[in-house]
C-alpha cells in the first residue's frame, strides 16, 4: 500500500522508546506521526495529514492524557477523531475515567502488538462505517431539501393561483395581494416583539404571510351581476356579498377536513402538520377579515381578541389598501384621509394596538404600495 493512501495514525507518549515501539509496530500498515507532549499532539492533530486514530499515553508530565482529550473533543476540527489511550495505568477507574471523557479504548502497557493492531482495525473500521453514514445521512437531507423546496413551490403556485383568480373576478389586480401581505409582515415584524403578541413566532408569521393572498377566495361565489356592479350595491345585494367571507371560510374549512382525514387514512410524518396549520391561517383570515373590534362587523360579530389575529391583521391591511386604491366604483383617497379613517377606526374597527403599530410604520406602509402599484391602465378597469 502506497504510503500516502494509508490510514495516518497519531501516536502520542512522552518516551521516546514507546514511540519507536509502537511505530514500529504500526509502520508497515500505516502511515505514523508521533508527538511526544500533549502541547505538541495538539499541534500535530491539527495539520496535514490529519490523523484518522490518535494513540494517547495518560501519565505525561505537563498536559497529561486525559486534559490532552478534553482539548481534542473541545476543538471542532479533531472533536471526532477516535482516541485510544495506551498506558501503563490498569485500574478500573481510570479506564472507566477516559472513557466518560470520550476514549474509545484503552489499551494497557506492555503493548502487545497483535491486540494492539485489532484494536485499531476495529476503530478504523468502525470510523470510516460512522463517515459513510454520515454522508449518506447529508446526500439524503439535501435531497429532502430540494423536494421540500418543490413541494412549497408549487403550493405557492397553486395558491397564488387560486387568490388571484378571486381578484380578477373582482376587477383587482394581482398587486393588491402583493401589498396587503407586505403590510401585515410590516406590522407582523413590530407586534411579535411585543409579550402579548407571542403568537407570532417566526413559523407563525411565514404561515399568516403565505395565507394572506387567500384572504377573498369566497369571491369566486359572488354571482357576477353583484361582484361587479358598477355603482354602488342595494342592501339586499350587500348581504349577499358579505356571504364571500362565510364561503371563503367553509371552503378552506373543507380542505382542512380532508387533509385530516388523509391523515388519519395515511399516517403522514409529522411534517404535514405545516399543511395543516396553512390552511387553518387561510381559515381564520377569510372568514374573520370583516369582523370588527367592536363587534359590529360580519359574517360572525365577534368582538376583540375573539377575532383571530391574522384576520385582525388583514382587515386592517384591507382596508387601507382599498382606501389608497382606485377601484371601478370609487376614486383613490389621498394618504392622508386614509390614515384618518384607520385611526377613526381604532377601537371601533381595528384593534388598538395594531392602529398604533400602523401608525409608526407609515413610511413601510407607502413604500410598499409605492413599490406595487398598480398600472394606470389596469387600476379600477372594468371587465368588457
Amino acid at each position: 500500500m502506497a504510503n500516502e493512501s494509508r490510514p495516518t495514525i497519531l501516536v502520542v507518549d512522552d518516551t521516546p522508546d514507546n514511540l519507536a515501539v509502537v511505530g514500529g509496530i504500526l509502520g508497515s500498515e500505516y502511515r505514523v506521526r508521533v508527538a511526544n507532549s500533549g502541547e505538541r499532539a495538539l499541534h500535530v492533530a491539527n495539520s496535514d495529514p490529519r490523523p484518522e486514530l490518535i494513540l494517547l499515553d495518560i501519565m505525561m508530565p505537563g498536559m497529561d492524557g486525559y486534559e490532552t482529550l478534553r482539548r481534542l473533543r473541545e476543538d471542532p476540527a479533531t472533536r471526532n477523531i477516535p482516541v485510544i489511550f495506551v498506558t501503563a495505568m490498569d485500574a478500573d477507574n481510570d479506564e472507566a475515567v477516559g472513557l466518560q471523557m470520550g476514549a474509545v479504548d484503552y489499551v494497557t502497557k506492555p503493548i502487545r502488538p497483535a491486540i494492539l493492531l485489532a484494536r485499531i482495525r476495529t476503530r478504523l473500521e468502525l470510523q470510516a462505517a460512522r463517515d459513510h453514514l454520515a454522508r449518506q445521512n447529508e446526500i439524503l437531507e439535501a435531497r429532502v431539501a430540494k423536494r421540500t423546496r418543490e413541494v412549497e413551490l408549487i403550493k405557492d403556485v397553486g395558491m397564488h393561483a387560486l387568490a388571484t383568480l378571486a381578484e380578477k373576478r373582482d376587477n383587482e389586480t394581482g398587486n393588491h395581494l402583493l401589498r396587503t401581505r407586505g403590510y401585515i409582515e410590516v406590522l407582523m415584524t413590530d407586534l411579535a416583539q411585543r409579550p402579548e403578541f407571542a403568537e407570532l413566532t417566526p413559523l407563525r408569521q411565514k404561515l399568516i404571510a403565505k395565507a394572506a393572498p387567500l384572504h377573498d377566495i369566497g369571491k369566486v361565489g359572488i354571482p357576477d351581476a353583484i361582484l361587479l356592479k358598477p355603482g354602488r350595491l342595494t342592501p339586499e345585494e350587500f348581504e349577499i356579498m358579505k356571504t364571500h367571507a362565510r364561503i371563503g371560510a367553509d371552503a378552506l374549512d373543507e380542505a382542512i377536513t380532508r387533509v385530516l382525514t388523509d391523515r388519519q387514512q395515511n399516517q403522514p410524518a409529522e411534517e404535514d402538520r405545516y399543511s395543516l396549520d396553512f390552511l387553518e391561517a387561510a381559515r381564520e383570515i377569510a372568514g374573520g377579515h370583516h369582523e370588527k373590534w367592536d363587534g359590529s362587523g360580519y359574517p360572525l360579530g365577534l368582538q376583540g381578541d375573539e377575532i383571530p389575529l391574522s384576520a385582525r391583521l388583514m382587515a386592517l391591511a384591507d382596508v387601507f389598501d382599498a382606501l389608497i386604491s382606485k377601484r371601478h366604483y370609487k376614486v383613490a383617497f389621498p394618504l392622508e384621509e386614509a390614515i384618518r379613517i384607520i385611526v377613526d377606526g381604532r377601537g371601533k374597527h381595528f384593534d388598538p394596538r395594531i392602529v398604533d403599530c400602523f401608525l409608526q410604520r407609515i413610511e413601510d406602509f407607502t413604500s410598499i404600495a409605492d413599490r406595487y402599484a398598480d398600472h394606470p391602465d389596469e387600476a379600477g378597469k372594468e371587465n368588457p
